[in-house]
């Protein structure tokens, strides 16, 4: 191959920006890891008299502060105290001013889930009777806008930076001890450790903003700097600098007193202590994200924590142990065939441990077959999946090349090549000429007369050709310039010229390998799917698990109709336009034949109310050829629509269809059927 790395790495490069901006993008909003599952008073309800307090119930227990919680009245003022509280397992609780009036109310809140993420919503209840309302919720959702999009690079950044450290260092120790003195290996490790500890930074300064306000100009505020310190998720980066600055360590004395020893017992006895000591920072910093992410919360914590930090550990020696040997089929002069053999095992016994960490993740996080299809986070997991079955058969594929190369003999191309390097030039600048132009003409004839190969060696023997002569040129030149200052540059420059020519010939020596470029070929083809799986895991790490979805929807419905025998029934919609995606959810009270209260919930897929023109509803019993049955309900707030008096002449499955009109021309009508009565 006669391309240089340069343009392979632009080309990972912009990958690796495309895919995580899409994705990022594509994921926002970034779902909440608590639901909200019951309130009091409930979502939509009308209440005779005014509450003393309003109380909210999540699905798991939520970092709350003062302000987290506001109840709005129809004007937009608040009428809560300002101090929240704890009132039970995960119910927590703001008081109200004595003296509301009638109307409808608007509740607003804005939390920490426990495993992190910001978690934020709205609804609305009433008092005597509904009214309009004059209260607009942000539609940015909590995490979200250009702070969230800063802080989710960040989190890709600091990923791809462990396993860059982790995993470069590893491939060093146990695969390949003498690329500590490869400058381009010693690039890549400080490289990932620079990129964890400015991405570490960074998510500290961000994070008071990222689930706060979503400001700007608040990631320099202290005070909230302060309050993030405070936190786990604040301990848990602190604690990663500090491991940082150990990894620094080891990084000196891997790149530095390791390479310059000699004796064979004493570098063993070193290599046995960077082992260790890289093993326990490297599991140290794996922590860091196990005890603030999805394995802190949940079920089976005792379990899932170090399972978190095996799977981790497990991925940085695959795809950076795969980054590092990239580097140094491109960039060093020689790797040996035992090195690449024995990552080979190395990555294998990785994949092992990431499918069996893998599984139980998913059993975790999913819970049932469903949540793959029915939730985010399961269409996730399956791409996830998908790319790395992919990333195994070229892992495979790669396997092959190396046993080739390892089994192969030197080709022809390459003695040839390293003949050529090894042979002093004595030749004049006119022999040499005498020699380009026989050697030229004896390829002529041979492609002729044989194959287009001998065409390929022509071309390498003239190159040599003409780097011989460049080299004999710089030689005679550097003879007859006599001493001096400017005769000094003239010698510098010279031997800039003499490294390029050494380069290129080494290069070519490199390339000169059918089998190395075959191996180099599939192993940047890894890197590249690697490049998109790191994207897409990181975007899986701020998706809702699918088992907490689940258990927040069911909980949810289960006390709605407990407390008011109400049916509940949610139905996506998709209009087709810009921004025409969303969730109308339908309440019919008490759900019984006669008359009946109905509410119409749109919302946006971050939970947020959507503002949206205008909604139709009706009701089909198509096993008694009944209707359908229009019902066109009234607007008393933003994504909020009632009727009442809905009648409902039988019991049965009825078809439940909404009409749902997000702009002129953007219209959709959905169904779903539900057992009224």
């Amino acid at each position: 191959m006669s391309q240089t790395i340069a343009p392979r790495v632009r080309t990972l490069l912009l990958l690796l920006l495309a895919v995580t901006g899409a994705l990022l993008a594509g994921s926002a909003p970034v779902s909440a890891h608590a639901a909200l599952t019951a309130s009091d008073p409930q979502q939509g309800s009308v209440v005779k008299e005014a509450p003393a307090q309003v109380s909210l119930t999540f699905s798991e227990g939520v970092a709350m502060s003062d302000g987290s919680v506001r109840v709005l009245d129809p004007k937009g003022k608040r009428v809560d105290t300002g101090k929240t509280s704890e009132q039970g397992t995960n119910t927590y609780s703001v008081k109200l001013h004595s003296g509301l009036p009638d109307g409808t109310f608007t509740v607003t809140y804005q939390v920490v889930s426990a495993d992190s993420h910001p978690v934020s919503g709205a609804f609305t209840f009433s008092i005597g009777a509904p009214s309009t309302t004059s209260v607009s919720v942000s539609d940015q959702e909590a995490g979200g806008g250009v702070v969230g999009g800063l802080y989710g690079f960040a989190r890709y950044l600091s990923y791809a930076g462990f396993i860059l450290l982790v995993g470069g260092a590893a491939f060093v120790l146990a695969c390949w001890q003498r690329g500590t003195g490869e400058r381009s290996v010693q690039r890549l490790v400080v490289s990932g450790w620079l990129a964890l500890t400015g991405a570490t930074l960074a998510m500290l300064l961000l994070r008071g903003s990222y689930t706060g306000s979503g400001k700007v100009g608040d990631i320099f505020d202290l005070a909230l700097l302060s309050d993030v310190l405070q936190t786990k998720t604040g301990a848990a980066l602190v604690s990663r600098l500090l491991l940082l600055a150990a990894g620094a360590l080891f990084i000196a004395v891997l790149f530095g007193a390791y390479e310059k020893r000699e004796d064979d017992e004493e570098k063993g006895d070193l290599t046995f202590g960077l082992a260790i000591g890289g093993f326990v920072v490297a599991a140290g910093l794996a922590a860091t994200w196990a005890m603030a992410e999805h394995a802190s919360t949940g079920i089976q914590t005792g379990i899932s924590m170090p399972v978190d930090v095996l799977h981790l550990l497990a991925v940085a020696v695959w795809l950076g142990g795969l980054s590092t040997l990239l580097v140094a089929l491109y960039r060093a002069p020689s790797i040996e065939p035992a090195a690449v053999r024995r990552f080979s095992r190395i990555a294998f016994g990785s994949v092992a441990v990431l499918a069996a960490t893998g599984i139980y993740q998913s059993w975790r996080q999913l819970g049932s077959w469903s949540a793959f299809t029915g939730t985010s986070y399961g269409q996730l997991l399956l791409v996830k999946i998908g790319l790395v079955v992919v990333l195994v058969g070229i892992a495979w594929i790669s396997r092959r090349w190396t046993a080739r190369l390892s089994q192969a003999p030197a080709t022809k191309a390459v003695k040839a090549a390293k003949t050529s390097a090894a042979t002093p030039v004595k030749a004049t600048a006119k022999t040499s000429a005498k020699a380009s132009a026989k050697t030229s003409a004896a390829a002529s004839a041979k492609a002729s007369a044989k194959t287009s190969a001998a065409t390929s060696e022509k071309s390498e023997r003239s190159e040599r050709s003409e780097d011989e002569d460049r080299e004999a040129e710089d030689e005679k030149e550097s003879a007859a310039a006599p001493a001096g200052g400017g005769d000094g540059k003239r010698a510098t420059q010279l031997a800039r010229q003499r490294a390029a020519v050494a380069t290129a010939r080494e290069k070519r020596v490199r390339d000169a390998d059918p089998l190395r470029s075959g191996l180099r070929r599939s192993v940047l083809a890894e890197a590249g799917v690697a490049v998109v799986l790191l994207a897409v895991t990181t975007v899986l790490t701020s998706t809702e698990p699918g088992r907490t979805v689940e258990e927040a929807e069911a909980a949810t419905a289960a006390s709605s109709q407990e407390a008011t025998g109400a049916l509940a029934v949610d139905i996506p919609f998709d209009t087709g336009g810009k921004d025409g995606k969303g969730l109308a959810r339908v309440e019919i009270d008490p759900a019984r034949v006669g008359g009946n209260d109905m509410h119409v919930y749109v919302q946006r897929p971050n939970g947020k109310a959507f503002d949206i023109p205008e909604v139709k509803v009706s009701f089909t019993l198509k096993a008694k050829d009944i209707g359908p049955l229009p019902v066109v309900p009234d607007r008393i707030a933003t994504g909020h629509w009632t009727a009442s008096g809905v009648q409902i002449p039988m019991a049965g499955n009825w078809a439940i269809a909404v009409t749902v009109r997000t702009s002129d021309i953007d219209q959709v009508t959905v169904d779903k059927n539900a057992q009224i009565g």
